[in-house]
């Protein structure tokens, strides 16, 4: 198994506020436009912060691939983007598109203390938290093999991210949920002979930047 450098993983932006008052799992929801423009200290940080030369991926829904967009925009060098569908966020199924209350009352197992619902709970037609830990594993090993001697980054989703550190850190569903994973954070993981560390979780700009997406509350997706 190759040894790689660090693996960056970036959450996304905020998402519209008509999609935060739903369950929006992996529906491909757009990006909130004011956000983006009062968020800007945060991508020139995102810009300076992530490796030159690095291999860029996102997921093939838009709202990764805009806020990839916007860290290029912010000055870091515009890098072919790869969609890595492993990567997409947590189906929610015959839930997704409910409102907060009505997702909560289809709920068979007591939520998470710290999420909208258990990781063990499956919606109808949709996946456990498990089950994404069980495609973004192998995903995350393969972009690995793939990076040689440069470094990786990755724009995914709250629920991919935290799959890719119950793999990593070999962490129960239950126990990745614990995590949190912020819009426009950086979580880093580094695989050396074979064996995952996990770097940094839920890192964020510098103090006292006026970043909106990292003061809201963690979203669906």
């Amino acid at each position: 198994m190759t040894d790689s450098p660090r693996i960056f993983l970036i959450r996304h932006a905020l998402v519209v506020p008509a999609a935060r008052l739903i369950a929006y799992g992996s529906m491909d929801v757009a990006l909130c436009e004011e956000t983006l423009a009062a968020d800007r200290p945060a991508y020139d940080w995102l810009a300076s912060r992530l490796p030159r030369g690095a291999n860029w991926y996102c997921t093939p829904l838009a709202r990764t691939r805009a806020t990839a967009m916007a860290v290029f925009a912010a000055g870091y060098p515009e890098a072919e983007l790869t969609e890595l569908p492993a990567f997409v966020e947590q189906h929610l199924g015959e839930w997704q598109g409910l409102s907060h209350e009505e997702f909560t009352s289809m709920l068979r197992d007591p939520p998470h203390p710290f999420w909208m619902h258990g990781a063990d709970e499956r919606p109808p037609g949709g996946e456990t938290l498990s089950d994404v830990v069980a495609r973004v594993g192998p995903a995350l090993e393969a972009v690995a093999d793939k990076a040689g001697d440069r470094g990786v980054v990755i724009v995914a989703h709250g629920g991919s991210i935290r799959a890719a550190l119950a793999h990593a850190g070999a962490f129960t569903p239950h126990q990745a949920f614990q995590f949190s994973v912020k819009n426009l954070s950086i979580t880093s993981l580094e695989r050396e002979r074979g064996h995952w560390r996990i770097r940094t979780v839920n890192e964020q700009p510098p103090s006292g930047l006026p970043v909106a997406a990292l003061a809201s509350r963690e979203g669906s997706g």
